[in-house]
């Protein structure tokens, strides 16, 4: 055999161990005979299915090339050179002997080891620390430091799994990481890793292959050296010369296998158990044994798991599916957050089982119905299940899934009919913790919505427990609920002078609302009459009803919080405001000084603040210091915030063991306000409080959004106990992973009964309290009995539907069927007479606030399909830019506020692929049709029927003539 051909040999023979070995990228720089375009495939491979895979990649790539001679020794010296020494040795023996299989055996084991403790190290290690003395040891090269540094900045967790990720590449690596532990002032940790208390009875005896039996429970979850989370499935006899780390035991309880059962038989159905309970669980078993027959019947299996939140993703994928199915199949998570470059067609190819957020399927479904390559089908999966599937109705992208499910159902009977070839359909699981009511208030209606939700997943039966109910309620504890009223007749000038500014403002613009200040009926009313005044050119009560607006929310702030956090918006709203204004006679002056316009004519800017602005602004800032000085008043507290101390105070000191809550708001501002608020109040850090807030990771709220590596810092950090209270808004009531809670508090907030059960279900640690704080006369405690009322209705409407005989069910579901695809089809007629779809410059864009033309439909494009654009010169001229706090995203960052020289804002700069591109947002503008001359506003760019082009960026990059 060649040297060539040994060389390749021993590649083949180590392959696996060389993919946990080798840092892709850095290797590459030193192979100066791989092609451009094959480093360029793998990096892009590094990027988006992770480290692993692109090991893979270039070790094929190798295999299959015809290389210059000296390659193989180049190759070696790359590993040597990028800290990949390990991996030099399994393909140059001359370098050494091999490891021994013991010294596998222990290495492995190790990892087992690291996997069981990392949360330990994930919570208690500072990555900075050792850093600096794992480049000494040669633990790390200086590659690794800044690709861990750069984690960092994501936080400290993320700069520990990636430090944990690397060293594990590294040859001794576990008595060098021990060693560094000590050095660094982490003695605690190291003995936790080593179960070793003497110093002098050293760290190298679990690297050299002296581990002591170490129990099969180590056998967790090891992603060490897996970016992608996916594991090939492989023969008995691979996978025992792999030495993977053992499975955890894949078990049900006697309740969930008596609801998982018709499942495990190949029928749809939906599975419907207490938050808490395990649906997940049962979901990963039944996707096991699905995969299971369908690889003892060799037929293909492929499962496909979606979610509707991003954080989901992630989850479920971590803690749920790849531990238990990753020795056999391959699993990978996708989210739009994902940024994979590799078409979402190639991954379902190669994975067993996908877990993803529902639009990105939506998305490929479309692809494909359009014709495209990049397209996928139903037919693809083998089993489809759908997570919180109580989202299964009207528009919600579940629906428009299941929708079509049920058209190539209804297809494939008719093809039955004519014997002709049908589409296969993959058989469907839904998961809920309440289906709900749909807001009925009658027994029928309650029967007709939930078999509406069975109906569009095709479900044979809804399955919750009757056998094994004593089981579950051991499992599930009840939480013990209370409600706490507030007095709302406390007197509060602040709201007082409030109310005199707005009703001034009124006069002033010659409003009339219908209803109360403060409330949602008036916010309603104050929002759709900014709407129409935009509509119809009147800018003196559009910008008088956005003042109103601010003012509403400012009351509904007090009224839930503090009088200083209401009065804080306000402030911080009219500053942003003068800001704008003065931005704005910044460039009138600039335009003076220019000489005035190109044609000659005055230099005077249309755009001046007018009668409405000065009086706006003057009304505020003459009122500034007395509202000011109202909201510091101590005397004046809400009663409501003064109740909801006294009722942390209780839940926190009545009991020996540390407390853990959490507290449901209506909003972000909200949310954080009150994280403030526990914050600053020493009397709550006295009795061991530690509070957090925690809200969603969408844009549509003004307020500023929590990252999802932010939210997953929080909860890690609520697990951990770092933080024993968060305060949340509805994104912590349903699916994420938040560990049991002993009070759960809904602040004055009181949705569904969905709702009401998912926050309930995080009050599941024993003798747990749920309590309600709202103001006396509210009707937020009228409405919770309500949801109590349409929760016991919900269940007695299940139970009604599971006895109903085989055939009415059937006929039922079939009628709603056809109902809700004849609804979508009239839906979709409709639309299509209204739609512009083809012809954006049927459309021009005006500024909502002073009316100016901003642009034609025709100037804007679109980038990542997501990001409205106008790159034309005559637009740049009518705004100017506003500097502000950098954000970055994957593929973008903004640097900036585009306004209009009247001040309102139209968008963001931001910069992708190297170019500043001003990106619209619609809701600052009335879209106005040109043909009717309708004109209407948007709140976000997908409400608006019009398909824009991609940005072509060769019309806009300009290369220097040294380029």
């Amino acid at each position: 055999m060649s040297s060539e051909n040994s060389f390749r040999y021993l590649i083949q023979c180590f392959r696996e161990r060389l993919k946990r070995c080798i840092q892709v990228e850095p290797v590459l720089d030193y192979l100066p005979f791989l092609p451009p375009d094959a480093k360029e495939q793998i990096q892009s491979k590094a990027a988006t299915a992770g480290n692993m895979q692109a090991v893979e990649l270039l070790l094929s790539t190798l295999e299959q090339g015809a290389w210059p001679p000296g390659w193989q020794r180049t190759f070696v010296t790359a590993l040597q050179c990028t800290g990949s020494r390990l991996a030099a040795r399994y393909v140059d023996p001359e370098l050494g002997e091999l490891p021994s299989p013991s010294v596998e055996n222990s290495h492995d084991q190790c990892l087992q080891l690291l996997s069981l403790l990392q949360p330990t190290l994930v919570d208690k290690l500072l990555v900075k620390d050792v850093l600096d003395e794992g480049v000494a040891q040669d633990l790390l090269t200086p590659e690794d430091r800044n690709r861990i540094s750069a984690a960092e900045n994501q936080g400290n967790e993320s700069g520990v799994r990636e430090l944990l990720k690397r060293i594990v590449q590294k040859d001794n690596w576990f008595s060098t990481f021990v060693m560094v532990l000590k050095q660094t002032g982490n003695a605690n940790l190291a003995q936790e890793l080593t179960g070793i208390e003497s110093p002098e009875e050293s760290d190298t005896s679990l690297a050299e292959g002296s581990v002591s039996c170490l129990d099969e429970s180590l056998g967790h979850n090891s992603n060490m050296g897996s970016d992608s989370g996916s594991m090939g499935s492989d023969s008995d006899e691979e996978t025992e010369t792999r030495r993977a780390s053992p499975e955890p035991e894949l078990r049900l309880r006697s309740y969930q296998m008596e609801v998982a059962q018709p499942a495990l038989e190949g029928k749809n159905i939906i599975i419907c158990l207490p938050t808490g309970s395990g649906k997940t669980r049962v979901a990963v078993y039944i996707a096991k044994d699905h995969l299971d027959q369908k690889k003892k019947a060799s037929e293909l299996g492929k499962v496909i798991v979606l979610v509707n939140k991003v954080p989901l993703v992630e989850q479920l994928f971590r803690k749920e599916f790849e531990p238990f199915l990753k020795k056999s199949y391959q699993v990978i998570g996708l989210s739009g957050d994902s940024q994979l470059k590799v078409s979402f067609p190639e991954l379902v190819k190669s994975h067993d089982v996908i877990i993803s957020t529902a639009q990105i399927l939506e998305n490929s479904l479309l692809n494909s119905g359009k014709g495209e390559d990049a397209g996928v089908q139903l037919s693809d999966f083998s089993l489809l299940i759908i997570d919180e599937c109580h989202h299964t109705n009207k528009e919600a992208v579940y629906n428009t899934i299941m929708r079509r499910y049920l058209k190539q159902k209804l297809t494939n009977h008719k093809l039955e009919k004519e014997n002709k070839r049908v589409t296969p359909l993959p058989q469907i699981l839904g998961l809920t913790a309440s289906p709900g009511v749909g807001g009925a208030t009658k027994q029928g209606k309650a029967e007709e919505h939930i078999l509406k939700i069975c109906a569009n997943l095709d479900a044979f039966t809804i399955m919750t427990v009757e056998k094994n109910i004593d089981e579950l309620r051991n499992q599930i504890k009840e939480p013990r609920k209370k409600f706490v009223t507030t007095d709302v007749t406390r007197e509060d000038p602040f709201k007082e002078k409030l109310l005199e500014i707005m009703r001034k403002i009124q006069t002033f613009c010659q409003m009339n609302p219908m209803s109360d200040f403060g409330t949602q009926p008036y916010e309603q009313w104050i929002i759709k009459t900014e709407k129409e005044a935009a509509r119809e050119g009147n800018r003196k009560t559009r910008v008088c009803a956005e003042h109103l607006r601010k003012y509403n929310e400012a009351l509904q702030i007090n009224d839930i919080i503090r009088m200083i956090d209401a009065y804080n918006h306000l402030k911080t709203f009219y500053n942003d405001e003068k800001e704008k204004k003065l931005a704005v006679q910044e460039e009138d002056s600039s335009d003076h000084a220019d000489g005035g316009d190109k044609d000659g004519g005055a230099a005077e800017n249309p755009w001046k603040v007018d009668e409405t602005d000065q009086f706006l602004m003057d009304l505020f800032f003459d009122n500034k210091r007395m509202l000011k000085y109202l909201a510091e008043n101590s005397e004046h507290e809400n009663e409501k915030l003064t109740q909801l101390r006294n009722t942390i105070m209780e839940q926190y000191t009545k009991t020996e063991e540390s407390a853990r809550g959490i507290i449901f708001t209506k909003t972000r501002q909200c949310a954080f306000a009150l994280s403030q608020w526990i914050s600053e109040n020493e009397k709550f850090a006295e009795i061991g409080v530690k509070a957090h807030h925690l809200i969603g990771a969408g844009h549509s709220s003004e307020f500023k959004p929590m990252t999802q590596n932010k939210q997953d810092e929080v909860i890690s950090k609520f697990r951990t106990g770092k933080i024993n209270l968060l305060i949340s808004t509805t994104v912590g009531e349903e699916g994420l992973d938040i560990k049991e809670c002993n009070v759960v508090i809904r602040y004055g907030l009181v949705t569904n009964e969905i709702a009401m059960v998912q926050a309930r279900g995080r009050a599941r640690a024993d003798e747990s309290t749920y309590i309600l704080v709202a103001p006396c006369g509210s009707g937020v405690i009228e409405r919770e009995i309500v949801n109590d009322f349409r929760e016991k209705m919900m269940y007695k409407a299940i139970d009604h539907i599971r006895n109903m005989k085989r055939e009415e069910y059937a006929r039922k579901i079939l009628e709603l069927q056809m109902q809700s695809i004849m609804e979508k089809k009239m839906k979709v007629k409709r639309s299509i007479v209204k739609q512009y779809t083809d012809n954006p410059s049927l459309i021009n864009f005006f500024c909502k606030n002073c009316r100016v033309l901003a642009c034609s439909g025709e100037d804007i494009h679109v980038i990542e399909k997501m990001h409205h654009v106008n790159m034309t010169q005559e637009f740049k001229k009518l705004y100017i830019v506003r500097e502000g706090t950098k954000s970055k995203f994957a593929d973008y960052e903004t640097n900036g506020e585009i306004i209009c020289k009247c001040g309102q804002a139209w968008g963001t700069m931001m910069v992708h692929r190297g170019l500043d591109l001003p990106c619209l947002k619609i809701r600052n503008f009335v879209v106005v049709f040109k043909n009717d001359s309708l004109k209407k506003q948007y709140k976000k760019w997908v409400e608006l029927p019009i398909t824009f082009p991609d940005l072509d960026y060769s019309e806009y990059v300009l290369f220097s003539d040294e380029d």
